[in-house]
């Protein structure tokens, strides 16, 4: 082999040697195709060698990683992430994607973790938390900063706890003290509105809830009733499975509920069997933006089978299956694989579940703080504390109001059809 040749070949090992460390040759780094894998890969790439090579100090490359995998969760949506070795050991499977800590359901709105739904009585209500609160700090750390799963590992740290946590509510930003603990989920309540009708509060569908509604409707029939409101405010924690078979509790044929995966292709679906529903009468379902995830399963259900009237607002829209991908050092990638869906449609979490009759309530509708100028404090303590905005006052429950006409009128249309 003469010396041009062997030289030639060093030459091209080198740059082949560069391209791999370097992400790319210069004329090539502009070709990032959309959906390219392997160009985005080159970009990253190029990313991690421009900081080795120029950033002002030695920079700590694990920190980088750490922080270069977190950002890659995030950049899928609101219920994956990047977990740590350590938390990794600890991990308990998050149900649906919204995350229930301390009574209260978690998820997140406009970059911030946000309260869907929040148990009265439960830890987080006796801490001052509510319903539609927005946290934007939880101590010094600001949720913007965090993916759903650190916040709940850091509000159930009981080695640093109680935590203060800074809310937004009303356009008022206030900090409160919260200080985790047991939590049991609420039973199912039941009662007569009045003679003939029954009314069933579901806020929350943990396994068995199927058969505590059961339990209820017996009770409630044998005092007489003949119509049902089914109220799912508030509901935003349980399974798919629990809510297909609350549903199927009042839906006797069609598909409860299906989970769409990776490209839109169809997974399980949950098929209705008539012989077990329990109740055939005249029904309403009640849902609001703290309505989430199962009972999104059970209010599509009843709107699709024609079964009822959905009265109230869109739902919050949720339901994910997450999956946990461990890596080689320790840690894993917790990632959604598939979505919740009803019959027919888009994913509860695209487009959550729109009523057939909306009622409004006389409620602020959910606001984001403004972003911070660069020269405001960024520590919830260097910020002036105010008076923590009042919780929603109690007032006509216009809702139940509707679906309580929308059962007589059903009353009324089948007398005269009779």
């Amino acid at each position: 082999m003469s010396a041009k040749i062997r030289i030639a070949i060093v030459m091209l090992s080198a740059g082949v040697a560069f391209y791999a460390i370097a992400g790319g040759f210069p004329w090539d780094r502009g070709a990032t195709a959309k959906g390219n894998q392997w160009a985005q890969l080159r970009i990253f790439d190029e990313v991690l060698y421009r900081i080795s090579k120029d950033y002002v100090d030695e920079p700590d490359m694990e920190r980088v990683r750490t922080g270069a995998l977190r950002g890659l969760a995030d950049g899928l949506d609101a219920y994956s992430a990047y977990l740590t070795p350590a938390q990794v050991a600890g991990y308990v499977p998050v149900e649906h994607g919204v995350h229930a800590v301390g009574g209260m359901a978690l998820s997140r709105y406009g970059g911030y973790v946000y309260v869907v739904s929040c148990w009265k009585g439960s830890p987080a209500d006796r801490s001052g938390i509510a319903t539609g609160d927005i946290i934007e700090y939880i101590g010094k750390a600001p949720t913007r900063d965090m993916s759903l799963y650190d916040a709940e590992m850091l509000l159930t740290d009981v080695s640093n706890g109680p935590h203060d946590v800074k809310l937004f509510r009303a356009g008022q930003s206030f900090t409160v003290t919260f200080t985790n603990g047991p939590v049991v989920a609420p039973p199912v309540e039941s009662k007569m509105l009045e003679p003939g009708v029954g009314y069933l509060n579901v806020l929350a569908l943990t396994s068995g809830r199927a058969v505590e509604v059961r339990g209820a409707i017996d009770q409630l029939t044998a005092k007489g009733m003949k119509r049902l409101v089914l109220d799912l405010r508030g509901c935003a924690t349980g399974t798919m499975e629990e809510g297909a078979s609350v549903a199927n509790i009042f839906v006797e044929s069609g598909v409860l509920g299906r989970k769409i995966g990776r490209g839109g292709a169809e997974g399980a679906a949950i098929e209705a069997q008539a012989s077990l529903v329990a109740f055939r009468g005249p029904l309403t379902v009640l849902v609001d933006p703290s309505s989430a995830g199962a009972a999104e399963v059970i209010a599509s259900a009843v709107a699709t089978s024609k079964r009822g009237d959905v009265v109230g607002e869109r739902t919050f829209g949720a339901g994910v299956e997450l999956e946990l991908f461990k890596l080689r050092d320790g840690g894993a990638m917790l990632i959604t694989v598939a979505k919740y869906a009803p019959a027919s449609g888009k994913p509860f979490i695209d487009e959550g579940v729109m009523p057939t009759v909306e009622v409004k309530r006389a409620v602020p509708e959910i606001v984001v703080p403004e972003d911070q100028d660069e020269d405001e404090p960024a520590t919830p303590e260097d910020k002036p504390v105010v008076k923590p905005a009042p919780k929603p006052a109690a007032t006509e429950d216009v809702q139940l109001k509707k679906a309580l006409e929308i059962l007589k009128g059903v009353d009324a249309a089948a007398a005269r059809a009779a």
